[in-house]
């Protein structure tokens, strides 16, 4: 893996969890240039609000992140503020901040004020990797990737990690369980011009995913580029400007639906592709009331072509512009087998169930609902509604369960109980 330069990053266990890492430190040897997109949600935490505030102190500029898993510290009061707080002066000046686990408990901030001192951060792939671990919750696998891009014949890397299985359709701006991410590169990019570029990308990828449609009061995506592989400055008025949105939002995508992919009781990955509207907001909220339906994800599960609820959805978004008359759907196979069209200019085709069934037991499903009004497109990820998801949105002590498919809910109920 290709990871940008002057950056160092560790994993550590302090004891916010029981066992498994649990503290991440981020570190770039020169100042970076930072931007943020953070949670829309009224009752935002801790460290959200002390990173909005590191931001805007120093004008869009951040030397460190740090991180815990286990433990929110949201809705957490005046002392939540002064913890996170606590953890940012730890590691240093411009230190963003993130947590995420339990709402409405205190951190033991002793522990990891402890192991912020004696954590030792490096460059090699393992620190990487240590680092992506210590942001988990009810994650199965880190989400750590990387890689190269040039511009004007400068090779560069971009690198990040994120979290997120549960509590996932994140609504996320600029600044004005729960989805982490850190994305980090050496490019030479200004304050503003990064900012922009991460609230396009976070548009089209973390905001353009649910698992189960809920809003977490954690939700936050950085953005640090540090200059560190030379070149000239990126501003947003050079063409340049489009070529690294657009590698962000690319890169930024395939963060996103690793989440998806781990989504807690998930058995299908699912693409939602909104095609022709007469506006971008049209195709992104139509997109988006598709994968949150929980008719349309239930039949995914049960893989029951039941394309009148896709239709269902696809009408009930206020103030869109559909002519019922021009709106076709058609579900694709990832097996590269030909597209099932279901629904054809408003008229619906005579469904062969067996096809039907064969297209929906594959764990990669697109769904295609083309309005043919415009020429606007968005796409969302989302995924199937399973027993086990119920399970977990239903218990208290649904995290860190084994999402082992083959074990009953009798099992899963008797064997995990564990909070996180």
């Amino acid at each position: 893996m290709a990871f940008p330069q002057l950056f160092r990053l560790a994993g550590a266990h302090v004891g916010v969890k029981k066992a498994a890492l649990d503290l991440a430190v981020i570190l770039s040897d020169r100042p970076a240039a930072a931007a943020a997109c953070f949670t829309r949600n009224v009752f935002k935490a801790a460290p959200v609000v002390v990173s909005d505030a590191v931001l805007r102190e120093s004008a869009g500029y951040a030397n460190a992140v740090v991180v815990n898993s286990g433990c929110a510290n949201a809705v957490t009061g005046a002392k939540g503020l002064a913890d996170a707080w606590a953890m940012s002066k730890a590691v240093g000046p411009g230190t963003l901040v993130m947590s995420t686990g339990v709402i409405g408990v205190n951190l033991p901030i002793e522990k990891i004020i402890t192991g912020i001192t004696h954590i030792q951060p490096g460059t090699t792939a393992s620190h990487w990797e240590d680092a992506a671990k210590a942001f988990m919750t009810t994650d199965t696998f880190p989400k750590l990737r990387s890689r190269s891009f040039t511009i004007n014949g400068v090779e560069y890397a971009i690198a990040g990690m994120d979290k997120g299985a549960g509590m996932i359709h994140p609504n996320m701006g600029p600044p004005h369980d729960t989805l982490l991410g850190c994305i980090l590169t050496d490019a030479p990019v200004e304050p503003i011009a990064l900012q922009n570029a991460l609230t396009y990308a976070v548009d089209r990828s973390f905001n353009s995913i649910s698992v189960d449609g809920e809003m977490s009061t954690n939700d936050s995506i950085f953005l640090l580029a540090n200059g560190a592989a030379g070149g000239s400055t990126i501003t947003q008025d050079t063409p340049e400007w489009i070529q690294f949105r657009d590698i962000l939002t690319d890169f930024s995508a395939e963060l996103a639906q690793l989440v998806v992919r781990d989504g807690e009781g998930a058995t299908k990955f699912v693409t939602v592709n909104v095609r022709n509207a007469a506006t971008y907001r049209d195709a992104h909220t139509i997109a988006s009331r598709i994968s949150t339906s929980a008719l349309v994800k239930t039949a995914l599960f049960g893989e029951d072509a039941n394309w009148g609820r896709i239709l269902a959805a696809t009408g009930s978004v206020p103030d869109t512009v559909i002519d019922p008359s021009r709106v076709s759907v058609t579900f694709v196979p990832s097996d590269g087998s030909a597209a099932f069209p279901v629904l054809v200019n408003g008229e619906p085709l005579v469904v062969d169930e067996e096809r039907a069934k064969q297209v929906l037991s594959l764990r990669d499903i697109e769904i295609v609902v083309d309005l043919a009004v415009g020429d606007q497109t968005a796409t969302y990820w989302t995924c199937d509604l399973s027993h086990v998801s119920l399970f977990f949105l239903s218990s208290p002590h649904a995290t860190h369960v084994c999402r082992n498919m083959s074990l009953s809910m009798a099992t899963i109920e008797a064997r995990y109980t564990c909070t996180i």
